[in-house]
């Protein structure tokens, strides 16, 4: 079973410019782009955006519901997916079997299949 980490990181509230873009909706899909571009550099898979009510304190004693939309990302933990199990570590060679015909010298024959099977890999990490 694989274990994930998350992270939420706001949305971002307004386009930045670009050259090029013209209109805001133009603008507003880069600048969204970028951040997950950023992220995904970095290891971390897009999950989706959520609006959430947050409660917001106004003067002294007041307080409002306001809403904030966040952008939900996760990656596997490396650490699971890199590090074998003790057991896994050294897999056992198979057992060799002494054959010989009487009156002739043993020969040694393998007797299951000499390559254990390749490691799991995880996701590549950038090198700082």
């Amino acid at each position: 079973m694989q274990s994930h980490e998350y992270k939420v990181v706001p949305a971002p509230a307004r386009a930045e410019k670009q050259r090029g873009l013209k209109t805001t909706a133009d603008r507003f899909a880069q600048t969204l782009a970028q951040t997950m571009n950023r992220l995904a550099a970095e290891g971390w898979e897009y999950l989706r955006s959520d609006t959430l009510p947050c409660e917001e304190r106004v003067g002294l004693t007041g307080s409002k519901t306001a809403f904030q939309t966040v952008l939900v990302f996760r990656r596997t933990l490396v650490a699971e997916v890199a590090a074998p199990a003790p057991a896994e570590a050294a897999p056992a060679r198979p057992p060799l079997t002494a054959l010989a015909p009487e009156g002739q010298a043993p020969r040694l024959v393998l007797t299951e299949a000499a390559a254990p099977p390749a490691p799991p890999l995880g996701p590549a990490e950038p090198r700082d």
